[in-house]
Parts: C-alpha cells; sequence; structure tokens
C-alpha cells in the first residue's frame, strides 16, 4: 500500500471528519432511513431514496477516510528547516507579472485547500516550487497558463 503524505494538522483534521461521519452523521442517515421507511411505499418514496443516496455517500466517504488514516504518513514540519523548498514549507512567492504577493504551504494531497493556502505535493506550483531557494524563479503550467512567480521566503511552521 502506498503512504500518503502529510502533515499532522491534516492527519488530525481526517480523525476529526472520520469520528464526525460515523458518530453523527450515520447515526442522522440512520434516524432519517427510520423515518422514510415509516411513510409507507417505497418505491415512490423521495425521502427514502434520498437517506439512502446520502447513506451510501456518508459510507463510502468512511472507508476512504479510514484508507487514508491507515496509510497516512505523518511529516513533523517542526522538525524540517533549511532554505530549499520541500514537503511542510510555506514559501512565500511574488508574481512577476502583478507584483501580488502569494503564501502556500506545501502538503498532502488529502489536506490540501487552495483557498486557504495549503496546496498538494502533487499539484502544478508544488512541483515547480520543489527545490528551490528565495530568489529562485520559477515557471508554473497552469491550466489557465503560464505563470512566473519569484521565492521571496521559505519557512517550516
Amino acid at each position: 500500500m502506498e503512504k500518503v503524505p502529510m502533515t499532522a494538522g491534516g492527519f488530525v483534521a481526517l480523525e476529526v471528519e472520520l469520528k464526525q461521519r460515523q458518530q453523527v452523521d450515520r447515526q442522522r442517515i440512520i434516524q432519517a432511513i427510520a423515518e422514510a421507511r415509516a411513510l409507507g411505499d417505497l418505491s415512490e418514496n423521495a425521502e427514502y431514496h434520498a437517506a439512502k443516496e446520502a447513506q451510501s455517500l456518508n459510507e463510502g466517504r468512511i472507508m476512504e477516510l479510514e484508507s487514508l488514516i491507515g496509510r497516512a504518513d505523518i511529516i513533523d514540519i517542526s522538525k524540517l528547516g533549511g532554505d530549499t523548498i520541500k514537503f511542510g514549507a510555506t514559501v512565500k512567492l511574488i508574481d512577476d507579472d502583478t507584483e501580488e504577493e502569494k503564501l502556500y504551504q506545501i502538503v498532502g494531497e488529502p489536506e490540501s485547500d487552495v483557498k486557504s493556502g495549503k496546496v498538494s505535493i502533487g499539484s502544478p506550483i508544488a512541483r515547480a516550487l520543489i527545490g528551490k531557494k528565495v530568489g529562485d524563479s520559477v515557471h508554473v503550467n497552469t491550466p489557465g497558463g503560464g505563470k512566473s512567480y519569484e521565492v521571496v521566503s521559505v519557512a517550516f511552521r
């Protein structure tokens, strides 16, 4: 089985989601199914079919979370350092075209969230950044076209 790299914070978030889905969501869905069954004919019961679909989606996500947690390779970012960009690094970039500042942390796939500045290790920007240092220029091919950045700082926090 392939290990999945992630930060300690990402691992905790997965555990919290799993607990929520197993202990809260599962019980709520079971209750919704029971209530829908009480309404009678199941063949034309939209509430029943919706609850069964929600159950299927929830159980599928539970299995996915259990797999990710079981394959987690937790990397302690506080023990990392240096001036070269690698997994866990928080990188400040300046867009060469707009002079806009961007701040990204390179994290594992399950914990990535671009809106909060966490990019997956497998994303185009992370792949372009790995191995670079402060002062380096980086060209990233994105679905929206090429972008160029200058690395301003690298930190591990």
